[in-house]
């Protein structure tokens, strides 16, 4: 086995709910898939989540419409509540409320459209109209005008009067443009963020990527930038040596950890530089990328709960099928228990999400908030605890459990080995219980692996997703044996078509067309290993709230003890030890009180991931 490449990917589709692929097609041995046909597979995968999206985002518009007409019915205060609803809903372009009779043009308006679009979209709002006044709802095809996608919607009520509304759907773009890099289907895109070079994850020789099949196996790191871990603290004195002769700016420290810049010297040289230097290491600086009350700790009920939250019965296959909804009865979370999201921020303004999130931190810019700029880190947190129960979009895992938005991915969707390794240490330093991270590089960067450990040895549960690219190379940190990997599976519970596996996977979890939360109060259908990550680091979260004695380690036990056992008998490559099953996990939590009771079992594991990783396989 070699080591894993990046991949981070929200991925998404579902046509209501069903599976994305054929189950032959989903069963077939992942090594006999060629480039080609995983790329087709992908392909389709990005088109279907394309689509669902657009279907989460015709149904949320029309439930906000029912209940603006609604509010207006009940208040009467026409033009506040669409400005109300506007300002909510940035992409509702153009509202306009009308009574049965009356024409648009005489109806109450707020928002307005270019003459391009306003040409393009008036048939279908005439259409919109008269299905209103016949008391029929009524949603447009997509309407394409100016390299922008739009909709038209209209919603009545009983008593003749109406909504009818233009929407701009730029999440459609959002989702293609950031699937396409997440799902590998374009070379790397440097933006020019990064000064970046391409190399084998293995001999660190350069690499040329021009297309998408040249990412397999390919890392990423800053073409003049070096990670230094010195035996002995080095003075000033000699610190400033170094930055003459490499004709550095600077230098950044994080722990024992130095990173230094160069103005002539590339990676390489650099690293034969630091030869003459006493150091434990000498490593490119990689770039990483992306592959949801009063509370109560239990809940003596063990009836199924079914939330009302208005996308989750038709959408939220996933929940059901790992038996979260039968694990609420044993415990709901608790706020004490506080995961950390270590991604792109967390859009803190989503009313699915903003009364669930701790203060956070944004390295990427040390002044300004961890806002999401990106999607990923919002979709990832919703996942974990979207408000739940409270008639509004998608329900998370956890009622009660808090998010940490830590932003260490820039608006590109990379973030460099500093950044990522600064997120885990501050959210360790700062409280955090679980960390997910949905992101990764197939390079194993000692200055990552030292963050890595610093978060476990203080008993900090660490989560990460395996990776996109249907490969048995290891992907970092999902490989490190502090790390808990997790593969991706679809609504049949086969191995998800573009999910990483081998021998370091400890479970797998839901990670097709999964639906979650989205910057700018939207909601987006995704796919990936990115995906099915917080699923577990939910139930982590939720494992320590029903029984906060338990370690790190025993954490992580109770897991893979409990996992319902998928593929080949017993742990395998494609499912670890199987897809993780919430109500075993908890029911082991509450019984589980003793911290020493399965050491021997929890060093075998440790044991299992370290020589695995060392020898190819495990022993």
């Amino acid at each position: 086995m070699n080591k894993s490449k990046y991949v981070w990917t929200f991925l998404a589709v579902l046509a209501g709910g069903v599976l994305l692929f054929p189950r032959g097609e989903q069963q077939m041995k992942p090594e006999t898939v060629t480039p080609a046909a995983e790329l087709k597979m992908k392909e389709a995968t990005l088109s279907q989540d394309v689509a669902l999206t657009d279907e989460l985002c015709r149904n949320q518009c029309s439930l906000s419409f029912q209940n603006t007409l609604s509010h207006i019915k009940a208040n009467a205060d026409v033009k506040s509540a669409l400005q109300q609803l506007q300002q909510e809903h940035p992409h509702m372009q153009q509202l306009i409320y009308s009574r049965a009779g009356q024409t648009l043009d005489k109806g109450i308006s707020v928002g307005k459209l270019d003459e391009a679009v306003s040409a393009k979209v008036r048939p279908y709002m005439d259409s919109a109209k008269y299905n209103a006044d016949v008391g029929t709802g009524f949603k447009s095809p997509p309407v394409n005008v100016l390299d922008h996608t739009y909709f038209v919607i209209g919603e009545p009520t009983g008593d003749g009067s109406s909504i009818v509304g233009v929407v701009q759907q730029t999440i459609l773009k959002e989702v293609t443009e950031h699937q396409r890099k997440n799902l590998r289907l374009i070379p790397y895109p440097s933006e020019n963020r990064f000064n970046v070079k391409s190399v084998d994850a293995d001999t660190l020789r350069d690499l040329k990527v021009d297309h998408p099949e040249d990412n397999e196996g390919a890392s990423h790191y800053h073409a003049n930038e070096i990670v230094v871990r010195f035996r002995n603290t080095p003075s000033e004195a000699d610190l400033t040596k170094i930055q003459t002769e490499i004709r550095a700016s600077g230098h950044r420290k994080l722990g024992y950890t130095y990173v230094f810049d160069s103005a002539h010297m590339e990676a390489k040289q650099l690293m034969d530089y630091f030869r003459k230097w006493d150091v434990v290491y000498a490593e490119p600086h990689f770039l990483y990328l992306t592959n949801d009350l009063p509370q109560t700790s239990a809940n003596t009920d063990d009836s199924v709960f079914v939330p009302n939250d208005v996308l989750y019965s038709r959408y939220q296959w996933n929940l059901p099928l790992i038996e979260t909804e039968k694990g609420w009865s044993l415990t709901k979370g608790s706020q004490d228990v506080v995961v950390a999201v270590v991604d792109t921020g967390v859009d803190l303004n989503h009313p699915d999400l903003k009364d669930q999130l701790v203060s956070g931190l944004n390295v990427v810019s040390p002044d300004s908030p961890p806002q999401d700029d990106v999607g990923h880190g919002t979709h990832v947190s919703g996942v974990i605890s979207a408000l739940v129960n409270n008639n509004l979009g998608v329900a998370g895992m956890s009622w009660y459990n808090r998010i940490m938005p830590v932003k260490v991915l820039d608006s590109s969707g990379a973030g460099s080995t500093y950044s990522v390794a600064q997120g885990i240490i501050w959210a360790t330093d700062h409280g955090a219980k679980v960390i997910n991270m949905s992101l990764g590089n197939y390079a194993d960067a000692q200055f990552l692996h030292d963050a890595i450990r610093y978060a476990f040895d203080r008993d900090v549960v660490l989560i990460a997703a395996s990776g996109n690219d249907n490969t048995d190379r290891p992907g970092y940190p999902a490989a490190y044996p502090e790390v808990f990997a997790v593969a991706a599976t679809d609504s049949q519970k086969n191995k998800a078509s573009f999910s990483n596996y081998g021998d370091y996977i400890d479970v797998a979890a839901p990670g097709v067309s999964i639906a979650s939360t989205f910057p700018h109060n939207q909601y987006a259908a995704l796919s990936g290993t990115s995906m099915a990550s917080p699923h577990v680091t939910a139930l982590a979260a939720l494992i320590r709230s029903a029984n906060p004695q338990l370690k790190n380690t025993e954490v992580m036990d109770i897991m893979r003890q409990t996992a319902q056992d998928l593929g080949p008998q017993g742990k395998d490559t494609y499912y670890g030890y199987g897809l993780i099953d919430v109500v075993k996990a908890l029911e082991s939590a509450s019984q589980n009180n003793s911290s020493l009771a399965n050491w021997p079992q929890q060093t075998q594991r440790l044991l299992e991931k370290i020589i695995g990783r060392y020898t190819g396989g495990t022993p």
